[in-house]
């Protein structure tokens, strides 16, 4: 089957030009004055197109908009805060085969799975629409006559955001779809190895957010470099919660500098996952679902299978199977906007290099 997708055709429709702006307030776009980053396609190693990222400047405006916009964004009834985000997941649902397109193209997994990832996007909207709805607290008895004590959930204001390049856009909106039917801000820091798929998303959602008269800082996006969104940002007493996926290394640093304002964190880190078979096991179920957590994403994702304990009465028949399975996935390694591809590329160089690396060592190993 050949390829039909047009990415040029699918960037026009998503509202990208040859240089973005990389910062916004929801719908208002910023004219930064910091560096251009060019965003290079793991998938022929072209320029994609390039970002204009924020200053010291933008950031601080940012920030300070958002605390605005969160005084009032709280007091906005949960379920209409919900219905924002039900039409942010009809916007994505519409936006669907492009935007899975873009995260295929700038990200390098094979194009069923960046539908996939966008399809994250829809299904944490319709989670967080029911969730508006259940935001309730104790009703309790109290010592005192004809007086009851009552509990009730608070917002807690700005929420960072910091995610990866693996998923680029379906990290964002777990976490973003929650947070605002909580009555949350948010500020977005994507890796900056995936800016245009960032900002491609947040387009898809200005409509939605003009529409419903959103205040500006409700929904915010900042691409800068480390100088900008750095140590910074973690250190920012304004942000409540950080949220942050990478890896395990950078996790710890993140979980240092936040605690020790006591702000809060959830951190979705790397993996060492493992796969028990053991002899009562559909073998044949057990492979596929082995193999793909192997090779799906050309194995980055903080899922990937890393090892696999077998017992010894199966030991030699599923490595047989392993590696026929194996041979058979040659053929399908190439482009990943083509449907008959199973594996991409790695993201970038530094990817190549380590697994190189870790391909060196299991030989050394035996």
């Amino acid at each position: 089957m050949s390829i039909t997708i047009n990415i040029q055709d699918v960037l026009k429709r998503l509202g990208l030009k040859e240089i973005n702006e990389g910062v916004s307030t929801g719908t208002q776009w910023f004219d930064t004055e910091g560096k251009i980053n060019e965003s290079t396609s793991p998938v022929d190693g072209s320029l994609i197109a390039s970002v204009k990222t924020a200053t010291m400047d933008d950031y601080e405006k940012v920030m300070q908009t958002a605390q605005k916009a969160f005084e009032e964004w709280r007091m906005t009834p949960a379920p209409v805060r919900a219905e924002v985000i039900r039409q942010i997941g009809n916007a994505l649902r519409d936006a669907k085969e492009d935007l899975g397109a873009l995260v295929t193209y700038e990200m390098g997994k094979i194009y069923q799975e960046g539908l996939g990832e966008v399809q994250e996007m829809i299904d944490i909207c319709d989670f967080a629409v029911g969730q508006a709805r259940t935001m309730n607290g104790f009703n309790l008895q109290s010592e005192r006559p004809m007086h009851r004590l009552m509990e009730q959930y608070q917002p807690l204001g700005i929420v960072g955001i910091i995610s990866s390049f693996n998923f680029p856009v379906a990290v964002w909106m777990w976490n973003a779809a929650i947070a605002i039917t909580a009555g949350d801000v948010v500020v977005w820091k994507p890796s900056s190895k995936t800016p245009l798929t960032a900002i491609a998303s947040h387009k898809i959602i200005e409509k939605v957010l003009r529409d419903n008269n959103v205040p500006e800082g409700v929904f915010n996006l900042i691409i800068g470099r480390s100088s900008v969104m750095g140590d910074n940002f973690l250190d920012d007493k304004r942000v409540r919660l950080m949220s942050m996926t990478g890896s395990t290394a950078v996790g710890k640093r993140v979980g240092e500098r936040v605690g020790k304002r006591l702000g809060k964190t959830i951190l979705e880190l790397g993996g060492n996952n493992a796969v028990i078979v053991t002899p009562k096991a559909n073998l044949n179920m057990a492979l596929m679902s082995t193999v793909f957590g192997t090779v799906g994403t050309a194995g980055q994702r903080c899922t990937s299978t890393r090892r696999i304990i077998l017992h010894e009465d199966i030991y030699d028949e599923f490595k047989d199977k392993m590696v026929n399975a194996y041979e058979k996935i040659k053929s399908k390694i190439g482009n990943p906007l083509d449907p008959n591809t199973l594996v991409g590329p790695l993201h970038d160089i530094h990817a190549v290099n380590q697994f190189k690396y870790a391909i060196e060592q299991v030989q050394k190993e035996g």
